[in-house]
């Protein structure tokens, strides 16, 4: 810029001063501050919270499935229980958990059991100092399940962390009340099959009791370990007593052998004695029928016989009757010539008179006898006419 012109004589052109720049505003040349703030205000709004300190900051949170949301503000339990999803919160003033309320399963390791007997039994990898006169459960796994109904009661009474109260302290309670109470051998053989129901009745009946929400579906308890010289006891106690059992069972299969061998000796017998039985039978039968034959035939014959002599009899009676008929002195002295003429020879008396003198008399007796006989008859027919006679 000229200088202006020294002098009086001419006029002056306006002259024009420029101002200064007004200063720019505090940060309006950083953006990162705003960047800042919008990235804490998308991660309030849109990123689910997991941890406690995310859950106090966020306002959308996610329930996952399987869980509901259970929520606090200030430090109070509010009766709000939210299903799976996404829900919003007042950040720094609610805070929230998600409380699983499908099957779950807590595992309890490292329980120490002291036996009734006072057994020192070792666990691996813990000092045998810390471990003297215990025997410890590797494994315990509770099935359980946390009632939806149930949810608000339980966390109001027993807190978030209720199943370390009533499944974790109370399993080691109860091992340990098991344990104190029985021996060693009751517990690692003779009653370890019966320690899954026993703690399972255990823990239903005081969460029945006081946490009715909680439900006991199964408890597993895996073997203690036990010292290692112990174990080696039980090992040669089983193999023994597997010795016993092998020599049982050969028994068993010799009595078997000998009850076998005896069925089949009594069987074979009672097959002789059916077969000898039935042979006696079938013998009997036949003799049984040859006596009915025999009898049969017996009547018969005698039947043929009584026949015959009937027969006889009656031709004999006949004859006894045709003969005297034929009984007349002229049949008898028939009879007498054809004897005397068969004779070839003849004996004649000491006199051949004699002889004929008999033959007259045998016909003279014949003779007097058939003429008395016709007397008799005349005269029975004439006393028959006078009767007659007499009637009329």
């Amino acid at each position: 810029m000229d200088a202006p012109p020294r002098g009086g004589g001419g006029v002056s052109a306006p002259q024009h001063r420029q101002q200064p720049p007004p200063p720019p505003p505090p940060g309006a040349g950083n953006p990162i501050p705003i960047l800042l703030a919008f990235l804490v205000i998308i991660a309030m709004v849109l990123v689910p919270s997991t941890s406690s300190l995310k859950s106090s900051f966020t306002i959308m949170h996610q329930v996952p499935e399987g869980h509901v949301g259970v929520y606090w503000r200030g430090g109070a339990l509010l009766n709000t229980i939210t299903e799976p999803g996404f829900h919003f919160k007042l950040p720094l003033i609610t805070q929230y958990e998600s409380v699983q309320v499908t099957l779950q399963t807590d595992q309890v390791r490292d329980i120490p059991c002291g036996t009734k007997g006072g057994v020192m039994i070792n666990f691996e990898k813990i000092e045998a100092s810390l471990l003297r006169n215990r025997s410890f459960f590797a494994i315990c796994l509770v099935v359980n399940r946390l009632r939806k109904e149930y949810v608000y009661d339980t966390l109001l009474n027993y807190g978030v962390q209720y199943d370390h109260t009533w499944i974790y302290d109370k399993i080691h309670h109860e091992i340990n009340q098991f344990c104190s109470s029985h021996s060693l051998q009751q517990v690692y053989i003779d009653m370890f099959d019966q320690i899954d129901e026993k703690m399972k009745d255990a823990l239903q009946v005081d969460c029945t009791r006081y946490a009715p929400g909680i439900e006991i579906l199964s408890v597993r308890v895996t073997k203690p370990l036990i010292p290692e010289s112990i174990r080696k006891n039980f090992r040669h106690m089983e193999e023994e007593r597997t010795k016993v059992l092998i020599a049982i069972e050969k028994q068993r299969v010799v009595e078997k052998e000998a009850e076998t061998a005896k069925k089949m000796a009594i069987s074979e017998a009672e097959k002789s004695a059916s077969v000898s039985k039935i042979h006696m039978e079938q013998k009997l039968t036949e003799k049984d029928s040859e006596r009915m034959q025999q009898e049969i035939q017996n009547h018969m014959y005698m039947a043929h016989e009584k026949s015959l002599a009937d027969a006889a009899f009656y031709r004999v009676m006949k004859e006894a009757e045709a003969n005297k008929l034929k009984l007349t002195p002229q049949f008898l002295e028939l009879k007498f010539i054809e004897a005397i003429a068969d004779n070839t020879k003849i004996f004649f008396g000491e006199k051949v008179p004699n002889m004929v003198l008999d033959q007259r008399l045998l016909g003279n007796f014949l003779h007097s006898a058939s003429g008395d006989a016709d007397s008799k008859e005349v005269n029975v027919g004439e006393v028959s006419k006078g009767d007659g006679r007499s009637e009329m």
